[in-house]
């Protein structure tokens, strides 16, 4: 049996929302699929927003399913793009490196299709199956379902990627990605970085694949079938590589036959290190597999199986081989690392990955604001004491969006189930939830 997907979508039957953005908003921007913002589509607000920029664009994308490819181009740098939650907000599309259908044909009145034929750049290797395809650096998620139909629906490949993003200083956090095969793909450049934390990840063929230093934290890597494979990574000139550190390894049934690896190595010279991670499906013994270059680092640390038991690595893979694709030729060699002390775990630090000291510094921008306090309502007046570090506030109705703010006050007409207040921080993340009592 195939799985169902754990991450669900209730959008049916949603109330009708009424916030829109404006002068006295957070947000920039407010994308609303039922036509309640600024925009109906991701890709309308992102084609908006100004050129060049130096601080972040905060755009709030409401509740919904946005079926359509979006592109941010270089030149449009500071994107944020924040969900209600990776449940609710989801962006997806389906479309495959190969351009077929599910009758084997070929799509039609795909919004990337369209794109592509006026856009030629975009079909280099790798770009043309991206559902999220971010060229700009200094972008940041938050809360948002990245969904490649095409995965998710056939459990087959070709490549369709879900999201890639292909610059420098890009963010994620409570953010799904999904799709079958290579479902993230990170940056082409070596002098990239890229955080996720708290994040879902799900596919079954090379589903985090690319180079760039990229450290995930405190996320899921979700298998979908037997035989899955996690990275493929590709790094030349990089100092750290994957870190995968405090994740969980899972899977459905089909996963859980003990055939499951967690990488191989593309191409270049392959780094990649599973700190402290927990496994709750058995991973092959050997860990790894060939592909298409030897490795010089692919190794653990502290892997524990679902009871915390020390998984024993002694049978790991440390002998790699492959062809070389100009002559043919059979390569082979070890990988410089294929297993860290602990001295040699503890310096893949965020601080030595991600070097927040040049000015990026996700977690903060990740980090909730408290909930605001002496939240009352007299007359269907709300006021709230305002919280340090807040530029404004998102007012909710239950699940809905009734409103986003800068000020400490909103009049409200009616309650229909129960008003909460959550502060909004200068990258655009919710914070913490106050409820009126």
């Amino acid at each position: 049996m195939k799985k169902i997907n754990k991450i669900l979508f209730p959008f049916l039957g949603l109330m009708p929302l009424i916030a829109s953005a404006s002068v006295e908003s957070p947000y920039h921007a407010i994308v609303a699929a039922d036509g309640s913002g600024d925009y109906r589509t991701v890709s309308e607000a992102v084609a908006a927003a100004p050129e060049g920029l130096t601080s972040p664009w905060r755009i709030l994308v409401k509740s919904g399913n946005y079926d359509e490819f979006v592109v941010i181009p270089e030149s449009k740098p500071y994107i944020h793009l924040i969900g209600q939650g990776k449940n609710s907000t989801a962006i997806r599309h389906k479309l495959n490196q190969g351009q077929r259908n599910m009758e084997g044909g070929r799509f039609a009145n795909s919004a990337f299709w369209e794109y592509s034929c006026n856009n030629p750049d975009v079909k280099s290797p790798g770009n043309t199956s991206a559902v999220v395809f971010v060229k700009a650096p200094d972008f940041y998620s938050e809360s948002i379902s990245y969904i490649n139909d095409w995965g998710r629906e056939t459990w087959s490949g070709p490549q369709a990627l879900a999201f890639y993003g292909n610059a420098d200083r890009h963010a994620l956090k409570d953010c799904a990605l999904i799709s079958f095969q290579d479902t993230w793909r990170t940056p082409d450049r070596a002098d990239t970085r890229t955080y996720a934390r708290d994040c879902y990840i799900e596919g079954a063929v090379d589903y985090m694949y690319g180079g760039g230093d990229v450290m995930v934290e405190n996320s899921t890597f979700y298998n979908v079938r037997s035989g899955s494979v996690i990275v493929a990574p590709n790094h030349n000139e990089e100092k750290w590589g994957y870190v995968i550190k405090d994740c969980v390894i899972d899977g459905n049934e089909e996963a859980r036959d003990g055939k499951q690896k967690l990488g191989r190595p593309w191409q270049g010279t392959p780094r990649t290190v599973y700190i402290n991670t927990t496994m709750l499906i058995p991973i092959a013994p050997q860990g790894w597999d060939d592909m298409g270059a030897i490795p010089a680092v692919f190794a653990e640390y502290n892997s524990r199986d679902r009871q915390g038991n020390p998984l024993d690595l002694s049978q790991r893979k440390t002998h790699f081989t492959t062809k070389s694709r100009k002559n043919g030729n059979v390569l082979e060699g070890d990988a410089e690392k294929t297993r860290l002390t602990k001295d040699e775990a503890d310096r893949y630090t965020y601080e030595a990955v991600i070097r927040p000291e040049e000015g990026w510094d996700p977690r903060a921008m990740m980090e909730p604001l408290p909930a605001v306090k002496g939240l009352t309502c007299t007359d269907g007046h709300l006021e709230w004491e305002p919280v340090e570090g807040a530029i404004g506030y998102v007012v909710f109705d239950g699940d809905d969006i009734i409103a986003t703010v800068t000020g400490t006050s909103h009049r409200i007409e009616k309650v229909n189930r129960a008003i909460r207040i959550r502060p909004v921080n200068a990258a655009g993340s919710m914070g913490r939830t106050a409820l009126l009592r």
